[in-house]
């Protein structure tokens, strides 16, 4: 998937209508922030949605000179980490870094959410990152095609983790089975880290990791990398074949993340936030650690962002159905 972010000319008119629409309101939120603002991971520490969080926050501190405080709030698909958000006041001091789980996966894969998508107001887009089929050293696979053939001679005993149900990992993984034709297991944690630590012990088989989660393991020698989902290969890992040079047609996935407040935030407040956020994202500095983690520096505007959610959301429930995942 291609994600076209908004540039400077973009950004600088986007703030520009925000200021001259807002008129007093924005004089009435010149003072903000005035104490620390907290920053909602809705996952375990060291997976890529902390990586992201920490990245931008610390950034996004310095420039609104008030600090940025991450607050992990792991488990439930990322649905422990949204009620987080929207029980705090919509005044801009609670944010979360949303992904493809919470934001859009979710919709299809749970009957009931104790939230909808009008809940969240759009920020920015963080980061994009492609996934990646890693396997443990120790499997004997060298490739998609080795790890399919042995997943059919011995069906319903290789396992796949992921970061929690409905993530894009957990996603990819049911996508791949579906389309190999394969039995196996599903074992959830509340991480991408614990999931990632879990493999490398030998606990789970394979899983279909973000790439900055398991990138470090992969260049450690400890997880071995079979294939990317996105439409190219990634320059962190050039010898490692995209799914579709796997033989896997249709396997593109790309796992997102960007910030979001409490629908009734200011819209002041959401203007300074993005120019935060999309100053952070723009620089070089940033824009290169996310590129050594495989990502591609988000920036756009908050009705840009608003509208790939959408889309996210309707193209997730596509997939879901799919794939034949029973509704939870």
């Amino acid at each position: 998937m291609t994600i076209k972010m908004g540039g400077a000319r973009l950004a600088a008119a986007w703030v520009a209508a925000s200021a001259l629409s807002f008129g007093m309101a924005g004089t009435a939120q010149a003072a903000w922030p005035e104490r620390p603002i907290r920053l909602i991971v809705p996952a375990a520490a060291g997976g890529t949605t902390d990586i992201a969080a920490r990245l931008v926050g610390k950034r996004m501190s310095e420039i609104l000179g008030q600090p940025v405080v991450v607050d992990n709030r792991a488990g439930g698909a990322g649905i422990i980490g949204s009620q987080a958000l929207l029980l705090a006041p919509a005044d801009g001091y609670t944010l979360m870094m949303g992904n493809i789980g919470p934001n859009a996966i979710n919709y299809a894969l749970y009957r009931q959410l104790p939230y909808k998508p009008q809940d969240f107001a759009p920020i920015t887009m963080v980061v994009s990152v492609p996934n990646v089929l890693v396997v443990n050293a120790k499997v004997p696979a060298r490739n998609v095609a080795e790890l399919v053939a042995l997943a059919k001679s011995e069906p319903g005993k290789l396992s796949f983790g992921s970061s929690g149900s409905g993530q894009s990992v957990h996603l990819s993984g049911e996508l791949f089975k579906k389309r190999a034709g394969i039995d196996i297991i599903h074992v959830p944690y509340k991480g991408a880290a614990p999931a990632v630590a879990d493999l490398v012990a030998g606990q789970v088989t394979m899983m279909v990791d973000n790439l900055p989660s398991s990138l470090p393991q992969i260049q450690a020698g400890k997880l071995r990398a079979l294939a990317v989902t996105s439409g190219t290969r990634v320059a962190e890992l050039p010898d490692v074949p995209t799914m579709k040079e796997a033989g896997f047609d249709d396997f593109q996935v790309t796992a997102w993340f960007g910030l979001v407040a409490r629908a009734g935030t200011p819209p002041a407040v959401i203007a300074q936030l993005y120019k935060a956020a999309a100053t952070a994202l723009a620089e070089p500095q940033i824009k290169s650690r996310l590129a050594e983690l495989g990502g591609q520096a988000g920036g756009d505007t908050p009705e840009h962002f608003g509208q790939f959610i959408e889309q996210e959301r309707q193209r997730w429930a596509r997939v879901v159905k799919d794939t034949g995942i029973p509704q939870q």
